[in-house]
């Protein structure tokens, strides 16, 4: 069940008074947009300075902590971190995506995912959950929502041709089934963020809406949660085959209505579970490279004007990857996890892995370091990825529709 301000959240004592009062499902979403406890919080959080995390040695940052220990999580993945070892978790690109953030106040336990689709959410609230209440369904937990601007002008339809079941965009339907499950489930979760949709949306000069911000940071100990967004260098460890979990996923029927296991929380181990993909997904891939950077947005994301400038890169550099390798079984060998190993400087280190070419994987996560914005996300910062078609996206819908 939801609470706001410490009370049980009902329609009955909402303070929306500009929409029907009808006790609909679909209400839900906007009398918690229109609260004003929560409405105060999001003002509250969206004043504070983004951060940008680097593993960089820029000299123009500021260094954080070295003995600081981060968890990176890409779309559709999830982690649950125990404060006494993980210092911060977080998670960028998110654009129609919504970063969820739930941490139990009597042990810190935090786990953290990006949610990418509906059909995720259900299944996707069990497994964060698993190691937060610990059987304890009277824990207090506190939930925060960030990301899903936006995406269809609430004032007049799309000029874009759109079908029936996609007039909502992508952003609400999320958002809607992330709070309605929130309010059926046993658990006792407290919203205190909710920055997403309107209240995460600006405008560029042509009056495109864009995301404020794309990314969260969360502090373990604390709960303090922080706007951030990340660079290559700290979107680690195993950044291709992650990316290209997302993509595989949709044709692996082990994943399906499940967030992508990750990071074992006991051993602070990234566990990279498998995930197989087939020749029709190469052959896909292979017929998207000769579009243009142009046609590639238009074609692999949910939201083209909001992807960032290393959208399209990204992209590239995972269809090579998957031409190199077209069979999974290169990348899984016997269907096993790809693990890495957090090193005596805090980066991640490939485990039980003594190849030639790609035998260690290290970036020094306790040289990440943090630059703090003194404004808001601009368009040409904002690196979104959520709602990214990178194969089957939300919805079944195909973006890469070259076949």
């Amino acid at each position: 069940m939801i609470f706001v301000d410490g009370l049980p959240f009902s329609l009955n004592f909402s303070s929306s008074s500009s929409s029907s009062s009808k006790s609909q499902p679909s209400d839900l979403l906007a009398a918690l947009m229109e609260h004003q406890v929560l409405v105060s919080a999001t003002h509250s959080f969206k004043s504070i300075q983004e951060r940008k995390v680097s593993a960089s040695m820029d000299s123009k940052l500021i260094t954080s902590s070295n003995s600081s220990r981060y968890v990176y999580l890409f779309q559709r993945e999830y982690a649950t971190v125990d404060p006494s070892l993980v210092h911060y978790v977080g998670t960028d690109e998110a654009t129609t995506c919504v970063g969820v953030v739930i941490r139990n106040r009597k042990n810190g336990m935090t786990s953290v995912s990006h949610m990418d689709s509906p059909k995720i959410v259900d299944i996707g609230f069990s497994q964060m959950l698993a190691l937060v209440v610990d059987h304890n369904l009277d824990a207090d937990l506190d939930v925060h929502l960030v990301g899903a601007f936006e995406d269809v002008s609430p004032n007049h339809a799309s000029g874009r041709s759109i079908s029936q079941g996609k007039r909502d965009g992508y952003s609400i339907p999320l958002c809607r089934k992330i709070v309605e499950t929130m309010q059926k489930r046993p658990e006792k979760f407290h919203v205190k963020t909710l920055c997403v949709l309107r209240h995460n949306t600006k405008y560029d000069s042509q009056g495109n809406a864009l995301p404020i911000f794309n990314g969260l940071l969360v502090e373990t100990s604390s709960g303090t949660l922080i706007p951030a967004s990340f660079d290559k260098t700290s979107r680690c460890p195993d950044e291709i085959v992650r990316r290209l979990r997302v993509s595989s996923s949709y044709e692996d029927p082990s994943w399906q209505g499940k967030l992508l296991d990750t990071y074992d929380t006991k051993t602070d181990r990234f566990i990279i579970a498998p995930c197989s993909w087939t020749k029709r997904l190469v052959q896909i891939v292979l017929s998207l490279q000769s579009l243009s950077d142009s046609e590639i947005l238009a074609s692999c994301s949910t939201s083209p004007l909001a992807e960032g400038p290393e959208f399209v890169d990204n992209e590239r550099r995972l269809w090579n990857y998957l031409i190199k390798n077209p069979d999974w079984r290169t990348t899984f060998p016997m269907r096993q996890p790809r693990v890495f190993e957090r090193t005596g400087d805090g980066g991640w280190k490939r485990a039980g892995f003594s190849s030639q070419g790609q035998g260690t994987y290290s970036t020094p996560l306790k040289s990440l370091q943090v630059m703090q914005h003194f404004e808001h996300v601009h368009p040409k910062d904002v690196s979104g990825k959520s709602g990214k078609m990178q194969g089957w996206k939300e919805n079944e819908k195909v973006k890469w529709k070259s076949f």
